[in-house]
């Protein structure tokens, strides 16, 4: 998805606050550039987001300030601020800036006195926190925590680098801690930094762990070493690493290597085990044949994961019996989940069972998912959302609208400064009891700050109300985009509404902008494929702009796939080439499809994208859908 909340609140009819705003802007603007504010700070006098003001005049004076004098000034003054706001989330953000100059000046008691009043901090300014109290030599109890920033799988911030020496310097860093964080970098796959780890090791300790670097790095030639060798000693879980690492990558050679390996390592069934069940998921994810393997699986050695792509690949293999088997075998609990109650009756079907296939479906329908309009459309019954009204008390809202946290984080958004609102929003929703926080979900609804309302209703595991949560911006936008591309309308808001929640701003951390979460160099050669201007990163944060090409790309990709827009809708999540690799060999019915696509975030984003058109669809016309019309089979283009 994307990293930040973002949404546009205009200027209404009434405002009585626009003027003030607007000079809030200006201001807020000066005082991050450093130029002179063309307000005074009395006409802000009383605005809620003055503080504001003052936090970027103080952010920057730390930053800037060069002479002592200056920095006393901005020392003071920052101290003064944090008295005041030192809770709210404008305090935070100057407080994280003292911190950093206070660091960069190494004034150590000063950094502590600061840090102390901190909530929120991360592996830096612990850090930085633990370098202050050797520094000054107050060092008692910290080597616990000292040794709890060493034992992390991965690379330490710069900043950790202090307490790392001090380790050393008093002797506690030795070989058991080496030894301890080298294994836990194995196990997040980071050899690279576990063979700078083992060069400071005996060689009796170092060596166990390079060949399991080795394993990692390079798992076909490793684990062709240990079969020519099998009376080399490499530690189980090393092996066992290098053999996930080769199932996931190159399946095929994995296979071919199977019953060398667990003859040369002289595996019995049980021990054999969790080696097939890593090549029986590589298999199953790169679509081939992987029942055999499934089959050599000791149930102890069964996860959910094993267990849904033990299913899955019986269904790709069209072993409905084994499919059944699959299912069965799973925990309740997973067995119970909609997927698996559609999966089963779809297997009783084909084994005859009608009457408890058709109960199966019917217990999914109500569930108003992918899978619910797939049963339905099993037993050609109509589909319609199962709506439930979202039940607040209207009461609330007037307290929740005058709120401090709140008027800050409306006002935050109408000055588009969309990044600063959402920490506004929740240091006044975390507080709330249960009622504020639905009464809660009605006002971000009521701002048109459409992603807080969902996302905070789904905090509170509510979905069904699909009038309030499945809202309709940017009409005029969609509609022109939909008529150029020829798609309809639901189907554009369908895409919206997963990749950004409605959010214009929204920028993910791959680099995809707006509306229909759009990577650049894709908006601009659909761009150039539409004849249109060559867009800008500002441009795709424009609905009319981003919504025209994102509506643009995907009829593309429709087109590319011979209209199976359950391809497209891949092919726009994981790449088109991407979803190439995935195509069947032969015409597959599409629930299938579907089901084994090996990406899970892909696999859930058609199938969300698909029930979000449902929904749309019924609240423009409120008719039941002919869900027939999904039992539809994929096949690769030209097929």
């Amino acid at each position: 998805m994307v990293g930040a909340a973002c949404c546009c609140l205009p200027a209404v009819a009434g405002d009585e606050t626009a003027a003030q705003r607007a000079a809030f802007i200006a201001a807020y603007e000066a005082a991050a550039a450093g130029t002179p504010a063309p307000v005074t700070d009395e006409e802000l006098a009383g605005y809620p987001l003055f503080p504001y003001v003052e936090a970027a005049r103080l952010r920057r004076a730390l930053r800037t300030a060069r002479d002592g004098s200056a920095r006393q000034a901005a020392d003071s003054a920052s101290a003064a601020f944090l008295e005041v706001h030192g809770d709210d989330p404008v305090g935070r953000m100057v407080r994280a800036a003292w911190l950093e100059g206070l660091a960069e000046r190494k004034r150590w008691r000063e950094f502590l006195d600061v840090y102390a009043g901190a909530t929120v901090v991360g592996q830096t300014l612990r850090c930085q926190a633990l370098t202050a109290r050797i520094e000054i030599g107050v060092t008692a109890g910290i080597e616990d925590e000292a040794i709890e920033e060493w034992l992390t799988p991965e690379s330490a911030a710069d900043e950790c680098d202090p307490v790392f020496d001090w380790l050393r310097r008093s002797g506690r860093l030795g070989a058991d801690l080496l030894e301890r964080r080298a294994r836990l970098a194995l196990d997040a796959g980071e050899w690279r930094l576990a063979r700078w780890l083992v060069r400071s090791l005996p060689e009796e300790r170092a060596r166990p762990l390079r060949d399991w670097a080795t394993l990692l790095e390079r798992p076909q030639a490793a684990i062709d070493a240990i079969i020519r060798n099998p009376s080399v000693v490499v530690e189980r879980e090393a092996v066992l690493a290098g053999w996930t690492s080769l199932s996931r990558t190159r399946p095929d050679a994995a296979r071919d290597r199977f019953d060398s390996l667990a003859a040369s390592l002289g595996l019995d069934d049980e021990a054999a085990s969790p080696f097939a069940k890593e090549l029986a998921l590589g298999l199953a994810w790169s679509r081939r044949p992987a029942l055999r393997y499934f089959e050599r699986v000791q149930p102890v050695d069964f996860d959910e994961l094993a267990h849904a792509w033990h299913a899955r690949a019986a269904l790709w293999a069209g072993n409905w019996r084994a499919m059944r088997r699959a299912i069965e075998s799973m925990p309740a609990g997973q067995r119970e989940e909609p997927a698996w109650r559609y999966w089963l009756a779809r297997a009783l079907w084909h084994q005859g069972q009608r009457q408890r296939a058709r109960q199966l479906y019917e217990s999914v329908i109500p569930t108003d998912n992918w899978y619910a309009v797939l049963a339905a459309a099993r037993i050609a019954r109509p589909f319609a959302p199962h709506a439930v009204e979202f039940a607040f008390e209207p009461a609330r809202l007037d307290a929740l609208r005058a709120l401090p946290e709140f008027v800050r984080a409306r006002e935050l958004l109408r000055a588009q400064l969309h990044g600063l609102a959402p920490a506004e929003w929740l240091a006044g929703y975390e507080p709330l009891d249960d009622a504020g926080r639905r009464a809660a979900v009605m006002l971000a609804h009521e701002w048109g700050w459409y992603f807080q309302a969902i996302a905070s209703a789904a905090e509170q595991r509510f979905y069904e109300d699909y009038a309030l949560l499945y809202p309709r911006p940017y009409a005029e936008e969609v509609a022109d985009a939909a008529r150029a591309s020829r798609l309809p309308e639901t189907l554009v808001y369908a895409v919206m509404r997963q990749e950004s929640l409605f959010q214009p701003y929204a920028v993910s951390s791959a680099g995809a902008v707006g509306l229909m979460q759009l990577m650049p160099a894709t908006a601009r050669r659909t761009a150039a494929t539409m004849r249109r201007p060559r867009p800008t990163g500002d441009d795709l944060k424009e609905p009319a702009v981003n919504l025209m090409l994102g509506a643009g790309h995907l009829a593309e990709l429709i087109e590319q796939f011979d209209g199976q827009v359950l391809l497209a809708l891949a092919a726009y999540n994981a790449g088109p080439a991407t979803a190439r690799r995935w195509l069947p060999d032969a015409r597959t019915d599409a629930d299938a499809w579907v089901e084994n696509i090996p990406y899970n975030e892909t696999r859930g984003y058609v199938q969300r994208v698909m029930w979000h058109s449902v929904v749309f669809e019924w609240l423009l016309d409120g008719k039941p859908e002919d869900a027939r019309t999904w039992l539809v089979r994929v096949s690769a283009p030209g097929s």
